[in-house]
């Protein structure tokens, strides 16, 4: 499938990103973007970030070829339930939420009927929001995970994994919950962790954080994010984040036992394979 014109509902920093990228490895295609506020709307027209752009979703989704969600996904049913009577048969639709489960399922029964619904998740971000955020590459490397239903069209889920590779992405195949359970392991629960980190240096002694290092800042950068979009994630995902932050705490439990048996080597030990699955993952 080729897509002579895609629509991008919402231009935050994953949308605008979209945008940038698509104008520069997609050479050709037009751009349509909805956004809620005709000021966006705006900005997005004066940045030469679409073709078209206004506050009508379904004047930019009819005609498209594909279609991005890329709002927070409590925002994404009423989205869906606007633009359903108007896309093409044969459009294919896709999203950006960082949750996979109640998506696939909502936008899923949506559109079935009307075009193709495949789930899909972009590793990648910032904690920084926005448009004027927003950067071509930000795309480039990152895990796109792909999270097709049981009986999703396989031409409609190749042109979506085609797609994301287009943009410089490595793809990934997984159902809704597999990608659900991963993603609270390497996002979610790190976001939750810099958060609490930052509110155990404040309850317990807050003139601690007046001498922080880079150490401290490194570890705690994810929770500059946008606390509301961050916790609808946590909410939408809680069981498997849950599970995620009772094995954290085991863990963390078991070293406490090691300190208290002053047993040096396993701590070091401990600290050792970490330190070498972070040096292995950072030069993947």
């Amino acid at each position: 499938m080729t897509f002579p014109s895609i629509a991008i509902l919402s231009p935050g920093l994953l949308g605008g990103s979209l945008a940038l990228a698509i104008r520069q490895r997609l050479q050709g295609v037009e751009i349509r973007v909805w956004a809620r506020r005709q000021e966006s709307v705006q900005k997005v027209l004066a940045m030469g970030l679409a073709n078209a752009a206004s506050t009508d979703a379904a004047a930019m989704a009819a005609g498209a070829g594909l279609i991005l969600f890329c709002m927070p996904i409590g925002g994404m049913a009423g989205v869906a339930g606007r633009i359903a009577t108007v896309v093409r048969r044969d459009a294919v639709v896709t999203d950006v939420g960082s949750v996979k489960q109640p998506v696939v399922e909502t936008l899923g029964k949506i559109f079935r009927g009307r075009a193709e619904f495949v789930g899909s998740h972009p590793m990648a971000g910032s904690e920084q929001t926005g448009i004027e955020a927003a950067r071509a590459d930000l795309f480039e490397g990152a895990v796109t995970f792909v999270t097709p239903e049981e009986g999703t069209s396989r031409a409609a889920v190749e042109a979506v994994a085609a797609f994301w590779e287009t943009l410089g992405c490595r793809v990934a195949f997984a159902t809704p919950r597999a990608h659900d359970e991963a993603v609270a392991l390497v996002s979610h629960l790190p976001h939750l962790a810099a958060a609490a980190l930052v509110q155990t240096a404040l309850r317990e002694n807050p003139a601690a954080l007046d001498w922080r290092g880079n150490g401290f800042l490194d570890t705690t950068r994810v929770a500059s994010g946008p606390p509301a979009m961050w916790a609808e994630i946590l909410i939408e995902n809680r069981d498997a984040v849950k599970k995620a932050i009772y094995a954290m705490i085991e863990n963390l439990s078991e070293v406490a036992k090691l300190l208290d048996a002053e047993d040096t080597g396993a701590v070091e030990h401990y600290l050792a394979e970490a330190r070498l699955t972070r040096e292995r993952l950072r030069k993947e």
